[in-house]
């Protein structure tokens, strides 16, 4: 009889199995397939999740409220990461983070033996932020990138415009020259909305609502308000070239200012410490020897 309980409750434990494999491949089939043609590739390591994130993203970000998926697609389009993944995405991928976590901590807890439900809390809670960390860090990037090619593109402009050029193909041959990068990628976009039909003065405040950088702004205001007012155009670009250059050496120079206050600390907690070791031991030694300590 106990025999025979076994056998039934190891079939009944199969069958179930059998049952969740079968349903949970019936739900990956029903994901639908995503085209990465137009689309950044993926770093190597969201490569890896990247099937969990769209099935997450497909079953599990629906209800999630539009003003959500409306304000986490504007921070996608801040950073340039909207090309890599949309927002119902970027959130599945939160989740994706949040559960990983969560099964290492677990596995970590069971092998040390000690569990504890705040640390798989702070472990969840970090796991979701970290997508969002990550975000921002590549909008500071972005930013500093961004300010480091403008004031090299600027210098493009000025010459394609005091050559004869207009705006459009002064952004052409911008482009054409400059050096790869995010703001190569955005004049691009301005390009394109040029040829969509689009007018100078929408195509260069999309740019604008998409960077929001304010020397960037600066420049589309200068280049709205040169065209509005008839003024020549190749003095304005001129004179925002060279501030822009100001401003580029300018931080440098707080860049190089703040160096020495950075260095403190390691120097406190690494570096002197190791040089009074390496100095003192051996006069140490030496006391140790003659036997005055």
């Amino acid at each position: 009889m106990r025999l025979i309980l076994s056998f039934a409750i190891g079939a009944g434990l199969i069958a179930v199995c059998v049952l969740a494999l079968h349903s949970m491949r019936r739900l990956i089939r029903d994901v639908p397939k995503e085209d990465r043609t137009w689309l950044d590739p993926l770093p190597p390591l969201l490569r890896f999740v990247w099937p969990a994130v769209n099935f997450v993203a497909h079953y599990g970000t629906r209800r999630f409220s539009a003003r959500l998926i409306e304000r986490t697609d504007a921070q996608l389009r801040l950073t340039s990461l909207n090309f890599l993944m949309n927002a119902r995405q970027f959130l599945a991928l939160s989740m994706v983070s949040s559960m990983g976590v969560v099964v290492v901590a677990v596995a970590v807890m069971f092998a040390s033996g000690l569990y504890s439900r705040t640390v798989l809390v702070l472990v969840m809670c970090v796991g979701y932020v970290y997508p969002r960390i990550w975000m921002r860090d590549v909008r500071r990037r972005h930013v500093a990138m961004v300010l480091r090619q403008l004031p090299v593109y600027l210098d493009f402009l000025t010459l394609a415009v005091e050559a004869g050029l207009n705006i459009n193909g002064a952004l052409q041959k911008a482009v054409e020259k400059g050096p790869d990068g995010p703001l190569r990628r955005e004049f691009e976009h301005v390009l394109r909305d040029l040829k969509s039909g689009l007018n100078r003065t929408d195509a260069l405040r999309r740019l604008d609502e998409r960077q929001r950088i304010g020397e960037v702004s600066n420049l589309v205001r200068t280049i709205a308000q040169a065209e509005r007012m008839g003024s020549g155009l190749a003095k304005t670009l001129r004179f925002q070239s060279e501030q822009r250059r100001a401003e580029r050496f300018q931080r440098a120079e707080k860049q190089a200012m703040e160096a020495p206050v950075k260095l403190v600390f390691p120097l406190l907690m690494f570096i002197f410490p190791v040089t009074f070791i390496v100095l003192g031991f051996p006069i140490a030694m030496k006391f140790m020897q003659e036997g005055l300590l």
